[in-house]
């Protein structure tokens, strides 16, 4: 047996034993076909005031520009879907990947095992881990590698599991066997596009960023539009309508791992607990949790902006 193909099976049994919900392989090579699909995106500005993803062009498409001598491209995938939901229907929402702790630090540091296995076993290697970081193209590799395919919201699809997942790549300098990408399994649904509360899936796989309310909520730190009022569908931080809606999310699994689960104090706070919610109680209720990205002001910022239609002197009684 080939190394390559030797190695490729030690891998993906390492990544499996290390909670990876899957794993694929892609030759590290320039992405031809997502050249001009990026240029395109940025040229209309629909990342918003995301400056970040206008820097580092090449590298985002050519992994050899970010790993000198890279061969190899890996992606994997780490479920985050949990069947428990905020109890109260009126509590402004979270999305599901923040109920827990932030999965940059708990997926990277499995990451750093799978790198350091690879390294022990089938090294020494070079290379580099990436974890919703640096200037990857984590949905076009992890497609390129046979892990799913790119739904019409934009999101990485994998068939019997769904979308509730992270992503995660390895780049190194070591050749492996490579998967083949798998077909568009959407056919003719529309369900994530029509479901949209804001219209931000301006047409299939094109998901116009600076239009949508987890970009709205997370990434924007100036004041939130106002035309934009009762669009939000009570999302405070982040959004899951575009996945819960999606067909192929009836195959999600429970993650069972436990910095994952959400807390039970986060899941019972109702509409006048977010309200009334100190910079005391932020912090201990998201002591690791990926909320801080918006801190304390923002959320209290986004919570206002839920609720300040009720409390304005237009609609009081």
């Amino acid at each position: 047996m080939k190394d390559s193909v030797k190695y490729a099976r030690w891998i993906k049994a390492e990544a499996k034993r290390l909670g990876f919900a899957s794993c694929g392989i892609s030759e590290a090579t320039f992405l031809e076909d997502e050249a001009p699909r990026l240029e395109a995106y940025l040229h209309k500005q629909y990342h918003g005031k995301m400056a970040y993803m206008e820097n580092h062009f090449d590298k985002r498409l050519d992994p050899r520009k970010l790993v000198d001598g890279a061969k190899s491209v890996i992606s994997l995938s780490f479920n985050y879907y949990h069947p428990k939901k905020q109890s109260s229907p009126d509590a402004p929402k979270i999305s599901m990947y923040a109920y827990g702790e932030d999965y940059h630090h708990v997926v990277k540091e499995k990451l750093w095992a799978l790198y350091a296995f690879i390294d022990e076993r089938m090294g020494p290697i070079q290379g580099r881990v990436f974890v919703d970081s640096g200037p990857v193209l984590e949905r076009a590799w992890a497609a390129r590698s046979g892990l799913g395919w790119i739904g019409k919201n934009g999101l990485l699809i994998q068939p019997q599991q769904g979308s509730f997942f992270f992503l995660a790549q390895l780049i190194i300098d070591l050749d492996l066997e490579t998967d083949k990408a798998i077909k568009d399994y959407c056919g003719n649904c529309r369900r994530c596009i029509d479901a949209c509360p804001t219209q931000a899936i301006v047409k299939p796989h094109v998901l116009k960023a600076d239009q949508c309310i987890s970009y709205f909520t997370i990434e924007l730190k100036d004041s939130l539009p106002q035309d934009m009022k009762g669009k939000f569908d009570n999302w405070m931080f982040g959004c899951d309508v575009c996945q819960s809606v999606c067909p192929w999310n009836r195959f999600s699994l429970a993650n069972q791992v436990p910095a994952f689960q959400p807390s039970e104090e986060l899941l019972q706070m109702n509409r006048k607990d977010w309200i009334e919610l100190t910079r005391e109680g932020f912090n201990n209720l998201f002591p690791k949790s990926a909320v801080k990205r918006t801190r304390y002001e923002g959320l209290k910022r986004n919570i206002q902006f839920l609720t300040s239609e009720e409390n304005s002197p237009e609609t009081d009684p």
